[in-house]
């Protein structure tokens, strides 16, 4: 009996051992800067939340927070490095719904598993994509944009930002809801798609407010509708899909942050306060509002309970249409 009690104490001894330099580095964090990635370029959507976010975060953890841009692959390869960061809680970032979400569908392997080596921090933003026309193509609503597309499907091209991403699975999912058609020309990026719609090579686009409404403003481009269910705040006027007689269609343009998933709870969960606590403060909530993006804090848990629904969403289009990832 001394003998069983003595391993069972040496084993317990042996446990707070490991336990201890965890508990240890959990206290002293954060006791350096802390460096958040990007997997995308200078100027995209998620590279300024990242840095919008960020120097509110740094203010709040009183340590410097440090932009690293790992464009490339469909984000793919910014989001395997934080997946594979040393998980010590002081690199951690931001991603979107292609590298978190419809990439695991587009991509036959990946070299990180979203459910297995990311834990979700908080949602960031959300940014609706606007389904827009050029002003002069007479189109003045959806209604009219629907009956054209119907009547004649076969003189209507539409760009996006990529096969796959929301922009092009949200007219596809319009498309099929009215029974059109309509050719798809994937771009590498917002204004390359936007280029094209003022050439006249594309017809119509669901893009995010960012890259169009300062030509809705100006009036080069037509504001037809959002493409969620609800109309944004951040721009009231403009109707939903659901509203125009197309229901059912969810397509945000949303960003969040994430982390190696075996950052010490402990450490994740003052991340995720803390980044929580940078995204509602009002001064920073008026930095993203100015780009169109809709501040959207939420528990870790239930943010990755929104990536499931997405996956749910938009998993099956994918499959339907055979869209792979190049």
């Amino acid at each position: 009996m001394r003998k069983t009690w003595r391993a069972v104490a040496v084993s317990g001894l042996a446990a707070a051992a490991c336990l201890l330099p965890a508990m240890a580095q959990s206290q002293a964090w954060p006791a350096q800067p802390l460096k958040v990635i990007v997997p995308f370029g200078p100027g995209s959507s998620p590279d300024q939340v990242a840095r919008v976010v960020g120097d509110k975060l740094g203010v709040l953890l009183g340590q410097a927070v440090v932009v690293e841009n790992r464009p490339g692959a469909s984000g793919n390869i910014g989001t395997n490095a934080i997946a594979k960061a040393v998980p010590d809680g002081y690199t951690f970032g931001v991603s979107i719904t292609g590298p978190l979400v419809n990439n695991t569908v587009l991509f036959d392997s990946l070299p990180y598993d979203p459910a297995k080596d990311l834990s979700p921090l908080t949602l960031a933003v959300h940014q609706p994509n606007v389904l827009v026309v050029p002003a002069s193509s007479g189109i003045g609503s959806v209604a009219q944009l629907l009956e054209a597309l119907k009547k004649d499907s076969n003189r209507f091209n539409f760009p996006s930002t990529g096969a796959g991403t929301v922009s092009h699975l949200s007219v596809e999912l319009m498309l099929q809801r009215i029974g059109a058609s309509a050719v798809h020309a994937p771009y590498p990026s917002s204004p390359a798609a936007l280029t094209s719609l003022l050439s006249g090579d594309t017809q119509f686009a669901a893009l995010p407010p960012i890259a169009v409404m300062p030509m809705v403003r100006d009036g080069r481009l037509k504001a037809l509708a959002v493409t969620s269910s609800k109309r944004s705040a951040l721009l009231p006027d403009i109707p939903t899909l659901g509203e125009a007689g197309v229901p059912g269609i969810e397509g945000s343009a949303w960003i969040g942050f994430v982390a190696p998933a075996k950052v010490p709870a402990e450490i994740q969960k003052r991340l995720s306060d803390a980044l929580i606590a940078a995204l509602k403060d009002p001064d920073v909530a008026r930095k993203l509002q100015a780009q169109y993006m809709e501040p959207a804090a939420t528990t870790p848990q239930a943010f990755r309970r929104y990536m499931d629904d997405e996956l749910q969403r938009w998993a099956p289009l994918i499959k339907k249409l055979g869209l792979k990832g190049q």
